[in-house]
């Protein structure tokens, strides 16, 4: 690390005393809203919930240490678990835990070869629509926990969100989540009523992690069932903690390194496939309330993985007791603040492309429940009306020198797959004028097909008797032609 990279790193552990009790806190309201959901994936994975706790613990840990994104969240949640879910039902745990580990190995080998880069094509509308659907994921994630119960419930949660929401009106010191928490608890345990509490979501770890390795076949055969979940969970992994961080930095103003948090990631599932957990990935609403209330350092992080052991061992009973209306309150408040809502003004204001690749990556994601598959969607459409609206920019004037009897053709704009055959059709291939000027001086060849448009231009031109002259180039052009074409600036 250089002189710069150590004292940056060093102040990501400690920036005042200030800085460091906000961290503590906001890493505890971190924790809170990491156990329902890493519960709830559990099960879709199709595991234990202490599998995805374990895991979630030793992801905490290591990205604290080695991640990128400082005041981050991550566990063992999000599109990772349906990957994984298929795999569990076919082979069982144990080949989970394999295809973890090979998860991990790919994540860094990514991030050493620097494949964040790929993020740059991510427009600012998948990202809108990324942060949008989740929040509705969050949401409706909590539904089953408010159907089929009494009116005692919801009177919890509408007290719950009284508090979130007014607490800090009367103090900031601890965070109002954490005042909700105990508050909710104290109430049922004073005035017991038919509530659900957390011990009710799943069985709960009652020891330490312990090292292990998977008990499997070491055998190519072992190793072609396991690469294709393993590669599926390394590639969604990245991609939710590469968007989750991405988040972050526009959140806090800051910028972080995502070479550094794609190996971190991996570094993390490795040990936590190793440790008996399932792979994970950053989690933008336990990361978004790690925010709200303060955090900004990486002992937010270790807090949550550090506190999260704590309450799931040291203090299983009281965790338990804990009533689920009050973890319900705290995600309704995470949904409601990660969902940016001037994106529903912007829809007005926007472009419609904009507009629609955003509503688009929403109604993916929420449909498929794939965070995958609906950035995916946003970015192919981004791209298709970029490479539109470029391709409509591709001007081709022509006028008439009688004097020499020469066609002019002036090219204007870049010249690629989506533009070529425009391009192409400006041409009368059948002049009658002696001599054909192109000039490409305004103009950018970019591709094979380009320089294919180009070259039957051409070619049809001198077929029909017609001298053609190519002039204004520019060097990265007549490199590709005279690679790709080199007759055509001939004859």
């Amino acid at each position: 690390m250089t002189l710069n990279s150590l004292a940056r790193y060093r102040t990501e552990w400690f920036g005042g005393l200030p800085a460091l009790r906000r961290d503590i806190l906001a890493g505890m309201v971190g924790t809170f809203a990491l156990i329902p959901e890493v519960i709830a994936f559990s099960f879709v994975a199709g595991v234990d919930p202490e599998v995805g706790l374990f895991a979630s613990f030793v992801i905490s840990i290591v990205l604290a240490f080695f991640g990128g994104r400082p005041a981050m969240i991550s566990g063992a949640a999000g599109s990772v678990a349906l990957v994984a879910a298929a795999l569990v039902a076919s082979h069982g745990l144990h080949y989970l835990l394999a295809a973890t580990i090979l998860c991990g190995v790919l994540q860094v080998v990514f991030g050493l070869l620097r494949l964040d880069v790929l993020m740059r094509f991510v427009s600012r509308s998948v990202r809108t629509g990324f942060v949008n659907a989740l929040a509705i994921l969050i949401f409706a994630a909590q539904l089953p926990q408010m159907l089929d119960v009494t009116w005692h419930t919801y009177a919890l949660i509408a007290a719950g969100l009284a508090i979130i929401y007014l607490a800090p009106r009367v103090t900031t010191v601890i965070p109002s989540p954490l005042i909700c928490i105990l508050a909710l608890t104290l109430v049922t345990a004073v005035f017991p009523m038919p509530v659900k509490t957390v011990a009710e979501l799943g069985r709960l770890p009652e020891a330490l992690p312990h090292f292990f390795l998977p008990d499997i076949p070491l055998s190519f055969e072992t190793l072609a069932i396991i690469a294709p979940y393993a590669l599926a969970m390394a590639v969604v992994g990245l991609l939710e903690s590469m968007m989750t961080a991405t988040v972050v930095d526009e959140q806090t103003e800051t910028t972080s390194s995502k070479a550094q948090e794609c190996t971190g990631l991996g570094l993390a599932n490795l040990a936590a496939g190793c440790f008996g957990g399932i792979a994970g990935c950053g989690m933008i609403g336990q990361t978004v309330g790690n925010l709200r209330y303060g955090g900004r350092g990486r002992v937010s992080t270790l807090v949550a993985g550090l506190f999260l052991l704590i309450l799931m061992v040291a203090l299983r009973p009281w965790v338990a007791a804990v009533p689920v209306a009050a973890l319900v309150a705290i995600m309704i408040m995470v949904s409601a603040s990660t969902f940016a809502w001037d994106s529903l003004r912007n829809l007005a204001l926007h472009p419609r492309a904009s507009s629609l690749v955003m509503l688009a990556t929403v109604a993916v994601t929420v449909a498929t429940h794939n965070l995958a598959a609906g950035v995916t969607i946003g970015v192919l459409l981004s791209g298709v009306f970029f490479a539109s609206k470029v391709m409509r920019m591709m001007r081709v004037t022509v006028d008439y020198d009688a004097a020499t009897d020469t066609r002019h053709y002036r090219v204007a704009g870049q010249v690629f797959f989506a533009s070529a055959d425009a391009f192409a059709e400006k041409f009368d291939l059948r002049d009658t004028a002696r001599r054909v000027r192109i000039d490409l001086t305004a103009a950018h060849l970019w591709d094979v097909t380009a320089v294919g448009a180009l070259e039957g231009v051409v070619t049809r031109l001198r077929r029909h008797g017609i001298a053609v002259e190519l002039v204004g180039l520019n060097q990265a052009s007549a490199i590709l032609v005279d690679r790709h074409a080199p007759l055509v600036q001939g004859g």
